[in-house]
């Protein structure tokens, strides 16, 4: 039953993140998170500004810059690690926050 929840968690995410133009992601095997390439100039710079700047009725989605997770120099500067924690309602809302801040981000590259 838990292992369902979150394949359905997973498969929301990934199915989400593909209706946003210029994200790509792959299917996570296994994990907990996944990671995704955004259409911005620096995920981190993106990150801030999330959490600084933008509010889609008065929420905002907190996502990880995925660059530290990297060993080589430079490499995932445009991704996001995303963790699927929250349950489906709370993932769209969280999703619909995401695709409407890559809009509005000043820093976007698409």
């Amino acid at each position: 039953e838990i292992r369902e929840e979150y394949r359905h968690r997973r498969d929301t995410m990934v199915s989400k993140l593909k209706e946003i133009p210029g994200v790509v992601c792959e299917m996570p095997k296994g994990a907990f998170y996944l990671m995704a390439a955004l259409p911005v100039d620096d995920a981190e710079k993106f990150a801030k500004w999330m959490l600084t700047d933008f509010r889609l009725d008065g929420q905002t989605t907190m996502v990880t810059p995925a660059k530290s997770f990297y060993k080589t120099p430079g490499f995932g500067a445009d991704q996001i690690r995303l963790a699927y924690v929250l349950g489906v309602p709370e993932l769209e809302k969280a999703f619909d926050a995401l695709e409407a801040g890559l809009k509005e981000y000043p820093g976007r590259t698409v």
